[in-house]
């Protein structure tokens, strides 16, 4: 039966073209974002997934950055003290060289002089972003009382989100010998005890050793009190008894300064496989989400092609569905 009042064929073949247009749609945002699951209608469940991970991956990044950072920090640490082992090296040198009976000491104790003006310099060049783990002043001294960590990390489980960190040092102990843990090379902070948290300014070693005099690398600028130490130096009338004595105090503080070189060289390695692990782990995290939610384009292109063809084919059927009641005047001419 034809009908001029209800065209079932254009309403079947209008139907058809809409359901057409809207796989269009959904076939033409895959495209252009490259994604099967773009918002939480195309997939509640993946893109919940994908969508925290992705916030993970951007802490995962913001912590590689903090790595990089306390690797810097760290790397510089490390250059300081390789370097004071040098400096240290000479000094015993100079020192056994003043032993020589021929020697000319005051051209000794200007070099020594030279040397220790020279640790003193690196100590205090060894910062980066305003932190210097090398040299304790009155500014920055609560800093060597706690650990030294790096964000190096993440860990998401039942309980929530966390950030892990990497600890490079241990916190300052003030005691010598094997239970030292760690120290900075000098401490120029004020009070009773100044000095005594630096190697390079610790009088600790000659007590441990026993010597007659109290003998320190550097002299601490803190408080100049020669009760705390009295600073290496050799002229004509220092005696042989003394150049042993110092000669065996600065041995003892090289022995700590080589340690704690060795321990930033582990920490330098280690954050340096953190890095890489953080590195790859972040790339597996992204490669995951893109598993879940990324378009595959070519499936995407061919289903487009087709169902250009589709709608092409659906908008002539609508034609001749519409063409249908035309028919009809050819009855009444």
């Amino acid at each position: 039966m034809t009908s001029i009042r209800t065209n079932i064929s254009a309403t079947a073949a209008l139907a058809t073209l809409r359901t057409i247009d809207g796989q269009m749609d959904r076939s033409q945002t895959e495209v252009s974002s490259g994604l099967r699951v773009n918002t939480a209608a195309d997939n509640a469940a993946y893109w919940s997934i994908a969508t925290t991970m992705r916030s993970d991956s951007k802490a995962l990044s913001a912590a590689r950055d903090a790595l990089g950072i306390g690797a810097a920090m760290v790397d510089v640490t490390y250059e300081g003290m390789s370097t004071m082992v040098n400096l240290m090296s000479e000094f015993k040198a100079k020192l056994v060289l003043a032993k020589e009976p021929s020697a000319d000491r005051d051209e000794i104790n200007t070099e020594l002089s030279q040397l220790q003006s020279q640790m003193r310099s690196v100590a205090y060049s060894a910062s980066f972003n305003g932190q210097n783990w090398l040299a304790m002043t009155d500014d920055n001294w609560t800093g060597f009382v706690k650990d030294r960590t790096v964000p190096g990390y993440i860990v998401r489980n039942g309980e929530g989100f966390s950030v892990g960190t990497v600890k490079v040092l241990d916190a300052i102990d003030a005691n010598l010998g094997g239970t030292a843990q760690m120290y900075p090379l000098v401490d120029d902070t004020g009070g009773a005890a100044t000095g005594g948290m630096g190697i390079l300014t610790n009088s600790g070693y000659s007590q441990e050793l026993g010597t007659g005099t109290n003998w320190v690398i550097l002299h601490t600028l803190g408080n100049p009190n020669p009760a705390l130490g009295t600073e290496i130096k050799v002229s004509a009338d220092t005696s042989a008894d003394d150049i042993d004595d110092m000669i065996s105090v600065t041995e003892a503080a090289l022995s700590d300064v080589v340690r704690w070189t060795a321990k930033l060289g582990s920490a330098e390695t280690r954050i340096s496989m953190q890095q890489d692990f953080v590195s790859k782990l972040g790339d597996a995290i992204d490669s995951g989400v893109g598993r879940l939610v990324d378009a595959d384009m070519e499936d995407a292109s061919s289903r487009t092609k087709a169902l250009q063809t589709q709608r092409q084919l659906a908008i002539q059927s609508l034609q001749i569905a519409d063409s249908e009641p035309q028919t009809i005047l050819s009855l009444f001419q």
